[in-house]
């Protein structure tokens, strides 16, 4: 649930998810990386160890799915990764405008098959987990833009990430934190 002080989630930067339970501002910088296989983890257990027609079924004509949820996740891994070496690379860079509710459909995320969804997710976070691994010093603190206009440093995104992974997983299977 969207708190309803912000229509944005940077809160999540600043307290603790009512919801989900994750202390995001408790995070430490240097487990990123393995938050994030640790989360990919939970993730591919998810989609391997469930029915097909049970991944595919939507609680509510409004609510994503689970297979919808991990194919986001999916993307989620891939865009930061993106978005970590423009911030590592450039000065400032803008992020370009990333509509999940779009990217959802026009990759039909629900019919995907959720073996390959699950290949693709572990791979995908591998990858993100050695970039952020390979992170150091001050260069947890380089900037970027996000096209609303909320500015990230590579710390605050990553940490904006891992919540809102842990809070998708929540939103599926009801469970906080890895």
């Amino acid at each position: 649930m969207i708190t309803p002080d912000t229509k944005d989630w940077t809160w999540v930067l600043r307290r603790a998810c009512g919801d989900c339970g994750l202390d995001t501002p408790a995070l430490v910088r240097e487990e990123m990386a393995p938050r994030v296989l640790a989360e990919a983890a939970c993730w591919v257990a998810l989609l391997t160890g469930r029915p097909v027609e049970a991944l595919r079924r939507r609680p509510s004509p409004e609510v994503w799915s689970d297979l919808e949820y991990a194919g986001h996740v999916r993307d989620v891994f891939r865009l930061f990764d993106h978005r970590l070496e423009l911030a590592l690379t450039q000065d400032g860079p803008r992020f370009v405008n990333w509509d999940q509710d779009e990217a959802a459909v026009a990759e039909r995320y629900g019919e995907q098959d959720p073996a390959v969804v699950a290949i693709e997710l572990a791979a995908a976070a591998e990858q993100l987990a050695a970039s952020l691994a390979a992170v150091s010093g001050e260069q947890w603190q380089r900037r970027g833009d996000r096209s609303d206009g909320v500015r990230f440093t590579v710390e605050s995104f990553s940490r904006y990430l891992i919540h809102d992974v842990v809070h998708h997983r929540f939103d599926v299977a009801g469970v906080g934190p890895a």
